[in-house]
């Protein structure tokens, strides 16, 4: 099994992300680092916390970053993933808390402790990527892969004409990861834009296991409302999250390109991500999925 750490500002594409990697048993997860995004990070932990404790998961989580490096954070879009980010369907708290070790700590460790080994995947902000690698700069060469749910290289944003949100919501921490020496592999929109969860599979999930199948189906539902309601007949939502744990599984989802990409810090273009012809690699982009096959796999997990 592979090891990874799954770093998350759990809403409701982490959330199936987080039930994607937890039933599959080419994974053994480490543990799950939050951050903020989706929502404010504490809201992220408990959401982390709550959806393992549906999954019947005992995996560590680790709080990290409250803020950006630099910037102020934004607020957290509530219409996207529901009030409490999963979609309404939060209802008590979760039984079970935080580790007191901080995410960024245990990155570290962990790299440190299994060199060569470790896959990192990050479906959020890059913020407590880039506090590891600014603390200790040497994991870079000890991680064996990290997969980046983010940005968008050959097709528009999705928060502005040029941006991704993950990148879009910590520039700076996506620059300092991008020249890090990380071995990276990007699923940006380029890829997780072609991945559709039809809103007909909840039906199935409901009928085959009515507690969590209805759960992760009630929370679905209302992001795939928020997909409509921007493209109306859509039909589903994208898989942008999952997808990031589909490559860290398989590889043959995808297929990927060495580039070079770049961060914008500053203007109207903030936190796009621009290839450079020319220069030399620094991690593989995802440019085409083989999303039938993608989605058909993921839905044989979940549930």
């Amino acid at each position: 099994m592979k090891p990874i750490i799954l770093d998350v500002d759990t809403g409701v594409d982490d959330a199936l992300a987080i039930a994607y990697a937890v039933r599959s048993p080419e994974l053994r997860l480490l543990g799950l680092t939050t951050c903020f995004g989706n929502v404010p990070v504490d809201e992220a932990t408990r959401n982390t916390l709550y959806v393992l404790e549906r999954l019947g998961s005992d995996a560590p989580v680790l709080q990290g970053a409250q803020e950006p490096l630099r910037r102020k954070r934004k607020e957290a879009v509530r219409h996207i993933h529901g009030e409490k980010g999963l979609g309404g369907v939060l209802d008590i708290a979760p039984a079970r808390k935080a580790e007191r070790q901080h995410a960024v700590d245990f990155i570290i460790e962990q790299v440190r402790k299994l060199p060569g080994q470790v896959t990192i995947v990050s479906v959020g902000p890059l913020t407590n990527l880039a506090l590891a690698v600014q603390k200790d700069p040497g994991i870079a060469e000890w991680v064996d892969q990290v997969v980046i749910m983010g940005g968008a290289v050959r097709v528009p944003g999705n928060v502005t004409p040029h941006a991704e949100a993950n990148i879009h919501s910590d520039p700076e921490a996506a620059d300092t990861v991008f020249r890090s020496g990380l071995p990276i592999t990007l699923v940006g929109l380029d890829v997780t834009l072609k991945t559709l969860l039809a809103r007909d599979a909840l039906a199935a999930w409901r009928r085959k296991d009515p507690e969590l199948g209805g759960f992760l189906a009630e929370m679905t539902d209302f992001y795939i409302d928020f997909y409509e309601s921007c493209l109306p007949g859509a039909g589903g939502c994208a898989l942008h999250d999952p997808l990031a744990v589909g490559v860290a599984v398989s590889a043959d989802f995808v297929t990927a390109e060495p580039l070079h990409v770049q961060v914008r810090l500053d203007g109207e273009e903030l936190g796009r991500t621009e290839e450079l012809p020319g220069c030399r690699p620094n991690m593989r982009v995802c440019l085409d999925v083989r999303a039938d096959e993608f989605v058909k796999h993921f839905l044989s997990r979940v549930i």
